[in-house]
């Protein structure tokens, strides 16, 4: 025989288990929201770290390719060239491989010397592997008709590439 105080007690124990059921569910769901966040959130880091990395290895990649134009030694001409064609990719890459004879005859000829005082570079724009970028530089060219040295100022546009993880210059002209 059962007593009314006992159907009362097994009715909020009952109760009390459908209570602690909700509590399990909404529980979980509170820790899988928590769980997609941080995902997300770690996501969203790492691709603002990669696109910061990006940013600066273009800027270098670029600064490095403008000095290597503006360096160029009639004494070393050659390992000159080198290192500017080291820089680039594609057309533009093949254009001064064509144009080496001819940049190596008037440096040697003009017995030219370059040194690079102050370089600038700035991302005009930039998205996954591409990207383009304004190079300032400041150069002092000397010969034996200008043995004091001249001030140079060179003002490139980069088209710049990443390719195989390295940021090349793809296409690059002079700007006025």
């Amino acid at each position: 025989m059962k007593y009314g105080a006992t159907d009362a007690v097994d009715a909020a124990t009952r109760r009390a288990g459908v209570g602690v059921s909700i509590a399990a569910i909404v529980l979980g769901i509170v820790a899988a929201a928590l769980a997609v966040a941080t995902v997300v959130a770690g996501i969203q880091w790492y691709s603002a770290r990669d696109h910061a990395d990006d940013r600066k290895s273009v800027l270098q990649s670029a600064r490095q390719t403008g000095v290597n134009l503006a360096s160029i030694d009639y004494k070393t001409v050659q390992q000159g060239i080198e290192r500017v064609t080291s820089g680039m990719t594609g057309d533009i890459k093949n254009q001064w491989a064509t144009q080496a004879k001819q940049i190596a005859d008037i440096a040697t000829k003009s017995q030219s010397a370059s040194s690079v005082q102050q370089v600038r570079a700035g991302i005009v724009s930039m998205d996954g592997n591409s990207a383009e970028v304004l190079v300032s530089i400041t150069a002092t060219t000397t010969s034996p008709k200008v043995p004091n040295g001249e001030p140079r100022y060179y003002r490139f546009a980069m088209d710049m590439s990443k390719v195989k993880g390295k940021w090349l210059v793809s296409k690059m002209g002079m700007v006025p």
